[in-house]
């Protein structure tokens, strides 16, 4: 997929004109932020120009692959994230280049950092989930700019449960305590999906319901950067909402976590962030690019409130009525969550029902702030609602996916542009 010259980049239609997009904000925002949250007209400029730019080092990585032969070098592609490019005797240049690039270390990236983030989330139990998929994934369904890619790959309105589910089994693999080292589950599921985001990119703009005066190309640099983004600042602003404080230090930690996450993805270094006030004036310019709700955010947004309905509950297989009961139960939590989060008017563009309350994030924020604080002030409590919070992600995960295996985007299966 071949960009525009950045000097004769046209505009997107999906993107708002400068004299929209950079109208001033309430006052009380920048106050919050520290700036004005509008673009000023070079930074809009940037990114409507960004929304051309894909990922280069994966790109041509792939382009070499189709050049070549495509399974072998999927086959040798798969042994580098597994084994390291040292484990191929005489690897191909374009395939040691790609992972030279990705093994090394960035210069800003502090470990102890990035582990006191995953030891954060973990403490978060359920209340991280619930964020992610309640607020930072079902807002970006009204985004409908970003939703025509998932839609025309079937990736999430098709099969709407495995797909979150593979979304999940990423967010654990990043999550884990040595996930982002070089051959943890994190970095290897990462570089995985930056594959998978390639491919998007080569064959969807071949799909004639794909255009790109509108769009721009298929998960380019600024889908990218609002979907990282999704799981630093909105995060945050989520687990406060549900009860649970966030210091400082722990706020500075999963966006460090977030960043390097980011970077592994093919972000371009320009759009990573250090500290949670420039990832929300980030992600509310990212929204200047991208198009009203439409039929996609309905879509989407319906698919996904209905999922916990198709969950597996192994501990009621036993008591079918029981399971059932529970699993509506969980419909409804989900759909309060969202309500906390959007008014009525966004969630008709959703497809949701418009009279549910926020009445699980009210009745669950005060006790869960209370049992928050009071076992995070010694190291051993601190240790085991770490350990049990990690319990809970790992059981919800579960139950997403029923029997079927464990596993992020998987080839073959739900995603027409991978390499067979």
């Amino acid at each position: 997929m071949t960009a525009p010259a950045s000097s004769a980049r046209p505009v997107p239609t999906r993107a708002r004109p400068f004299t929209k997009a950079g109208r001033r904000k309430p006052f009380w925002m920048k106050l919050v932020v520290g700036r004005d949250m509008a673009p000023t007209e070079p930074e809009w400029r940037a990114m409507v120009d960004a929304l051309w730019d894909g990922d280069r080092p994966m790109d041509d990585l792939v382009e070499w692959m189709f050049a070549s032969n495509p399974r072998e070098a999927r086959a040798l592609f798969d042994r580098a994230i597994s084994e390291g490019i040292g484990s191929i005797p005489d690897a191909p240049q374009p395939l040691r280049d790609f992972f030279k690039e990705v093994e090394r270390t960035p210069a800003w990236l502090d470990r102890e950092l990035l582990e006191e983030g995953v030891s954060f989330i973990h403490r978060t139990g359920l209340a991280g989930p619930y964020v992610l998929r309640d607020f930072a994934l079902m807002g970006g369904y009204l985004l409908s700019g970003f939703n025509k890619a998932l839609v025309l790959t079937g990736a999430l309105n098709k099969g709407a449960s495995q797909r979150i589910a593979e979304t999940g089994k990423w967010w654990i693999d990043c999550t884990e305590h040595g996930g982002m080292e070089r051959f943890g589950a994190g970095f290897k599921s990462t570089i995985h999906v930056r594959m998978v985001h390639a491919m998007v990119r080569r064959h969807l703009p071949k799909n004639p319901e794909w255009n790109n005066a509108e769009y721009g190309i298929p998960v380019n640099q600024i889908d990218m950067v609002a979907t990282y983004l999704a799981f630093g600042p909105v995060m945050l602003m989520g687990m406060r909402a549900l009860g649970i404080p966030v210091l400082p230090r722990e706020s500075r930690a999963v966006m460090h976590l977030w960043k390097y996450a980011g970077w592994l993805m093919g972000v371009q270094d320009k759009w990573l962030v250090d500290d949670e006030r420039a990832g929300l004036v980030l992600l509310y310019q990212t929204y200047m690019t991208q198009s009203r709700p439409d039929w996609t955010s309905k879509e989407l947004g319906h698919a996904l409130s209905l999922e916990p309905l198709d969950r597996t509950l192994p501990w009621l297989k036993d008591w079918p009525r029981l399971h059932e009961l529970r699993v509506k139960m969980l419909y409804q939590q989900h759909l309060s969550v969202t309500s906390l989060f959007f008014g009525k008017q966004q969630r008709r563009q959703l497809g949701l029902p418009e009279t549910v309350l926020p009445w699980f994030p009210l009745l669950t924020a005060g006790p869960r702030f209370v049992r928050y604080t009071s076992q995070s002030l010694l190291p051993g409590t601190r240790r085991r609602l770490e350990e049990k919070g990690r319990a809970e992600q790992l059981e919800a995960l579960g139950t997403m996916f029923g029997e079927k295996e464990h596993d992020i985007i998987r080839p073959g299966e739900t995603h027409p542009a991978h390499i067979r």
